[in-house]
């Protein structure tokens, strides 16, 4: 069994207790769950439940997540796997991009209505997360940057920052629910957050995230704002709606109970 805090930057009392907090590692006392409200950004806010963490081991969740029954147990078995292969491992995540850019979960997207991601078979050496679940291993001191601000971004950032200490960065297979809301477009504090990543790894350049190609010409995220004002009607179709009791999703994946796949 591997010990571990839960931890989460929140701003919806509603939101998380209908999904993270009713997560039954929390609701059973598997885990701790600590909470930041009102932080300037993202990376004070993950900084600050490091830090407040009494164990290693730091899962990193959106509000919007649930984690099916069992789930802590998958977590263990990854991490057993990660740390055979790099004892000296900075960061897991349930949702990454491969060095050759293939996408990595499997995870449950409310706002896309359908699992994503391949099903990592081993744990896969990744350039970036989506920041909806990021397990920190506090003893390898890496830490997000405070310097980027803003909400979006910083799965690829601190990955970045990991690989360039040497450390790795891999996603595995941890089965989770993200009943997240509708993203209509790539809005102004996206585009700041992409061009701050931009000039501060330019000389790391081209990194994917999730989302889009971080490049030096700065082009794909304009493409990417584009496409997404198009298929906007097309993705608004795709989702379902998040006020949903996540244990329906979680049931429909086959994802209810997970215990015995760990």
């Amino acid at each position: 069994m591997t010990d571990f805090t839960l931890g989460c930057a929140t701003n919806s009392a509603p939101i998380l207790q209908g999904n993270l907090a009713r997560s039954p590692l929390v609701v059973e006392g598997i885990a701790p769950l600590l909470t930041e409200d009102g932080a300037p950004s993202a990376a004070v806010a993950l900084n600050r439940l490091i830090e407040r963490a009494a164990t290693d081991v730091v899962v990193l969740a959106h509000q919007d997540v649930y984690l099916p029954r069992g789930w802590h147990l998958h977590l263990a078995a990854r991490l057993a796997e990660v740390a055979a292969r790099d004892p000296a491992w900075a960061l897991v995540g349930a949702f990454g991009v491969g060095l050759d850019a293939a996408h990595w979960g499997p995870v449950w997207s409310s706002s896309l209505g359908q699992i994503v991601g391949r099903v990592a078979m081993a744990p896969v050496p990744v350039q970036s997360f989506d920041e909806l679940l990021i397990v920190v291993n506090r003893r390898a001191g890496i830490r997000f940057d405070e310097g980027l601000a803003g909400w979006h971004f910083y799965g690829t950032d601190i990955v970045t920052t990991a690989r360039v200490a040497g450390r790795g960065a891999f996603a595995c297979a941890l089965p989770c629910i993200h009943n997240d809301r509708f993203h209509g477009a790539l809005g102004p504090d996206f585009a700041r957050s992409y061009h701050a990543l931009r000039r501060k790894w330019r000389d790391r350049l081209p990194l994917r995230s999730p989302i889009t190609k971080v490049s030096r010409s700065g082009l794909h995220l304009l493409r990417d704002t584009w496409h997404a004002r198009r298929s906007h009607g097309f993705r608004q179709d795709m989702a379902v709606e998040s006020d949903v009791n996540p244990e329906v999703f979680a049931r429909a994946c086959g994802w209810m109970d997970i215990t015995a796949s760990a």
